[in-house]
């Protein structure tokens, strides 16, 4: 037993996983001297028997009732010589030697306060006791086989108690560290699900703030274009707001895709396609922003970027959440463009090999210092984490950006985002 487990096995024994062996001993000797007395067996003095055993039973009760969870040292080593001496009582007043069997229960009784080295000590001393006792009242017992019979019973009677206090000792400390052990599990089983909460609480922000942050760039855009041409184009204005209902439609279609995939019940992303839609949305949403003239709907503003697409290689093999985080870094890096960078072009490229695939999204807006990255970019680099990838952004004033994302072919982790 290593030494952790040992100090394990004293904190638990302070206990009495077994209280009531005392109790019944004490009804066994009470029972056995009573006949002795009643059958003439010996010589004895029959009320301080009864005395003694009564005040046994009394302590054993108050210390119960006083210690319920176990008897600190100090007051144990008080009460285990308190009862060796009502031990000694009763045996002198208890003449047919019977009650002998009581000495037992001090290396018992020992054993789960002090632990094994203390109730081995203690049971030598008994057996030295007796074999004193034996020396002083039958001179040449060592020849007598009754004596020297009792003596060998009373040492397996030693023995056995030891035993059993051992045995009960250990199943009480092998159960606190079961019970220990189902508490940590419990705390790990919490903290388990409260990192999952949180990780769906990050999963539905990025799919909210990706997908529905998106969609409603290009409905302000469109609804901005229909109010600055009401009154010079009215059918350029009713077209933008077609337009700006089906960017809405789309937006709650995404919604409903994020939602859905809590279910895992949505048919398997194809990136290509994908992308070629999401350019096809920003395309026509950009043309029906331009379509009243030159000026944009705002002042002189340009009606957007251009926005140009190209797909190398085959995105078989690809897991779900990688291409996921790959959908939502070009969705991402398009609607930055289109709102913070006034860019004038956006190109979009995807280049899949046997290790890995590399997103590339570059436009030729303003950019930024590098360290001003919001909740989108954020967003992003931790679902591209999630399937092994890494992000790379490559911006400064004036320069425009370029945004770089690599995730490996095996990179199909669970919960990498959806569509």
């Amino acid at each position: 037993m290593s030494a952790a487990s040992r100090r394990s096995l004293d904190r638990v024994v302070a206990g009495r996983p077994v209280p009531w062996v005392s109790t019944a001993l004490y009804g066994a000797v009470f029972l056995a001297g009573g006949y002795a007395q009643l059958a003439g067996v010996g010589s004895g003095r029959p009320w301080l028997f009864v005395a003694a055993i009564v005040a046994l039973v009394v302590l054993e009760f108050v210390e119960l009732r006083r210690w319920p969870a176990g008897t600190p040292r100090l007051p144990a080593a008080g009460l285990l010589a308190a009862r060796s001496l009502l031990f000694l009582a009763v045996a002198a007043a208890d003449g047919s030697g019977l009650s002998r069997a009581l000495f037992v229960l001090i290396p018992f009784t020992a054993y789960f306060v002090f632990g094994r080295t203390v109730s081995l000590a203690l049971g030598a001393a008994c057996v030295a006791l007796v074999v004193a006792l034996y020396q002083v009242t039958a001179p040449g017992w060592i020849h007598d086989v009754p004596h020297v019979s009792d003596l060998l019973m009373f040492c397996i009677g030693l023995v056995l108690s030891v035993t059993m206090a051992a045995v009960a000792a250990r199943e009480q400390a092998l159960r606190g560290r079961l019970e220990e052990s189902y508490e940590r599990l419990r705390g790990y089983a919490d903290r388990v699900a409260e990192l999952s909460a949180t990780a769906e609480r990050n999963r539905v922000a990025r799919d909210i703030h990706d997908g529905l942050g998106h969609h409603l760039t290009a409905i302000a855009l469109l609804l901005e274009k229909a109010t600055a041409f009401d009154e010079r184009d009215p059918r350029a204005a009713r077209q933008a707001v077609r337009d700006a209902h089906g960017s809405a439609r789309a937006a709650l279609e995404d919604v409903r895709r994020s939602v859905h995939t809590l279910r895992a019940d949505l048919p398997p992303l194809r990136l290509r396609a994908a992308l070629t839609e999401l350019v096809g949305e920003v395309t026509r949403s950009t043309a029906a922003v331009g379509s009243g003239g030159a000026a944009g709907p705002v002042g002189n503003s340009p009606p957007g970027p251009a926005v140009s697409l190209a797909v190398e290689g085959d995105e078989d093999g690809y897991g779900e959440a990688a291409l996921s985080a790959l959908y939502r870094a070009a969705q991402e890096g398009i609607t930055n463009a289109r709102r913070h960078a006034d860019a004038g072009r956006v190109s979009v490229s995807v280049a899949f090999n046997g290790e890995g695939a590399r997103l590339v999204v570059a436009d030729d807006g303003r950019g930024f210092r590098p360290g001003r990255e919001g909740f989108g970019l954020l967003g992003m680099r931790e679902r591209v984490q999630l399937v092994g990838g890494r992000v790379e952004l490559d911006t400064a004033p004036g320069n425009g950006t370029r945004l770089t994302v690599t995730v490996p072919r095996a990179g199909s982790l669970p919960d990498g985002g959806s569509r």
